[in-house]
Order: C-alpha cells, then sequence, then structure tokens
C-alpha cells in the first residue's frame, strides 16, 4: 500500500543513456521517481523517449543538457537547484561536470519494462 525506500538500499541499473539509475518509488499508472548519476566528465548516449516524459532537479555535481524538439534546441547549464523538463519526443544528452552529475527525477508515466523506451539519437557529444 505504501512505499518508503533508502536511496543507498534501491538497486542500481545502468539506463539506456548510459547514466546510472536508482529507481525509487513508483505510483502505479502515474509516475516513477528516480535518482540518475553520471561520473566526472561521462557523457550520456542522446536520447528520445517513446512514451515517457521527465522532470529533472539537480542535487549536486553538475554539467550540461541538450534538448532538441520540433526545430527548437538548446543546452543549459546545470548546477545546484536547476530543475528542467524533457517532454515527450525530445531528443536530449547530458553529460556530467568535473564533480559528476547527480539528479532526481520524475517519469511520467512509469518507466516501462522492455527495450524499446529509449531510441538512440545523434546528439551533440
Amino acid at each position: 500500500m505504501f512505499t518508503t525506500i533508502r536511496s543507498d538500499h534501491a538497486p542500481e541499473v545502468t539506463a539506456p543513456d548510459g547514466s546510472t539509475v536508482r529507481q525509487l518509488c513508483v505510483l502505479p499508472g502515474v509516475a516513477t521517481f528516480a535518482r540518475f548519476e553520471l561520473a566526472p566528465s561521462q557523457v550520456s548516449h542522446a536520447v528520445s523517449h517513446a512514451s515517457v516524459q521527465e522532470v529533472w532537479y539537480v542535487i549536486s555535481g553538475g554539467g550540461r543538457m541538450w534538448r532538441h524538439q520540433d526545430g527548437h534546441e538548446e543546452i543549459t547549464e546545470l548546477e545546484p537547484g536547476v530543475c528542467l523538463t524533457i517532454p515527450l519526443g525530445t531528443r536530449f544528452q547530458f553529460r556530467g561536470g568535473p564533480d559528476g552529475l547527480h539528479v532526481i527525477a520524475i517519469t511520467a508515466p512509469p518507466w516501462p519494462d522492455g527495450p524499446d523506451e529509449a531510441q538512440r539519437v545523434h546528439g551533440p557529444w
């Protein structure tokens, strides 16, 4: 009925973009809450999601985020306190700064099982 989990007790997996992910809590049919990490200077694979959108909040470290959708493109500096969205269909790629990158995020709807959610695309890095 209720879910309670400590981040350091959540299983660690590698996301399709290459980041390290700890899925924390899920509201079935609504959203997943997770923690994403990149090592210092690590660059993710550029991807686009088939069915999920995300809201990210940087908790420590830093880096950069590239987003592209419908002809609009931007690169955002990531640092603690920055919150950003990744709407459905956005192509995106991110990179860790000298101290790595640590983000908490909501994925809506919940991240699906299966290999087809994140499709690799061409990115700037």
